[in-house]
């Protein structure tokens, strides 16, 4: 059995909780949290619950670490720190971070001889494998990627660190006319604008400067800048009403062409639709997880990335196993 640990246990955490349950050779064994560990009610019967900065004291009693934290200000932090004495898993996706990310917890992994994986989930993640795919496969041709209609996850954390807000959500929109003619295989050439838009819902406390607070998320760099976003406030009550899931989706699509004349056209394309963003990525995670694990057990350390991990070593069966079933 490979026993797990999740730092945090906010919507990713009970995602991967979830997902983690539905994996017969994994066991949680214990929850880490900032909060007072007595407050936080997990639905795993009979698993503790502990302070993150006592994490330490357990690094022989888990065989990964599952950090559950958000992109903004947390996971930066939090993946090269624990690192150090724990394999660890993340979904980090600033993806204009990663460089500088991948560095820092491959230092700290290294150091400790431990595996670390980060930017796990579908994007990036098992959209950012369909790029690479798609890529070497069709060396000519253009590289589309949209997401949603859905909640980001990362972007509405991102909203709610901002002094005032108690809540927000915001959602990515695919812009439909971008995305019906990279279908019709026209390779437009598509700026960030005018890809996506997005919306954000947020909810304000009384008395917080609600102009101020909307200058915050247009003009937040890698989040929103470079976006046309719309913001609305709303009550905590319509929040809950209207904005209580978590949706998402979307594709990755490259179009290209073969031939000695180019003369082939093609198009590849990966779409997913979730009910539910931490769940679906939860289960990603938990996969990658186990790889990490076993790549640790060869002797692999330092940091990688979906990139890196051979795809036998996500399933829980055999290597003839695979091959007999689903070859």
């Amino acid at each position: 059995m490979i026993k797990v640990g999740i730092v945090g246990y906010g919507n990713l955490g009970r995602g991967v909780e979830a997902a983690v349950a539905k994996n017969p050779d994994m066991e949680l064994k214990m929850m880490f949290t900032r909060r007072d560990p007595a407050s936080v009610k997990i639905k795993t019967e009979g698993v503790p619950v502990y302070k993150l900065e006592d994490a330490s004291n357990y690094k022989n009693d888990v065989d990964i670490l599952i950090l559950c934290g958000g992109s903004a200000t947390d996971l930066p932090e939090m993946t090269p720190a624990l690192a150090k004495d724990f394999n660890v898993i993340d979904s980090f996706d600033t993806h204009a971070r990663i460089p500088e990310h991948f560095a820092n917890v491959d230092k700290a992994a290294k150091d400790g001889g431990k595996t670390a994986l980060i930017s796990c989930g579908w994007d990036p993640g098992m959209f950012s494998l369909n790029r690479l795919y798609a890529n070497c496969i069709l060396p000519e041709g253009k590289d589309y990627t949209f997401w949603g209609k859905g909640v980001s996850q990362g972007h509405s954390d991102a909203c709610r660190r901002i002094e005032g807000v108690v809540d927000a959500r915001q959602y990515t929109v695919p812009v439909e006319s971008a995305v019906e003619r990279v279908r019709n295989g026209e390779n437009p050439e598509l700026t960030t604008r005018e890809k996506h838009t997005r919306l954000v819902f947020v909810v304000a406390a009384e008395g917080a400067d609600k102009a101020k607070i909307e200058k915050e998320i247009k003009e937040m760099p890698n989040y929103f800048s470079d976006y046309d976003t719309t913001v609305n406030f709303i009550t905590k009550e319509e929040m809950e009403r209207d904005h209580s899931g978590l949706p998402h989706g979307g594709s990755v699509i490259r179009s290209g062409a073969t031939g000695w004349n180019n003369e082939n056209k093609h198009t590849i394309e990966y779409s997913i639709k979730l009910d539910s963003n931490p769940e679906f990525t939860g289960s990603v995670i938990a996969a990658y997880a186990r790889a990490v694990v076993k790549m640790n057990q060869k002797g692999d350390n330092g940091c990688k990335t979906v990139f890196d991990v051979a795809p036998a070593m996500l399933s829980p069966l055999s290597d003839d196993e695979i091959r007999a079933h689903m070859l």
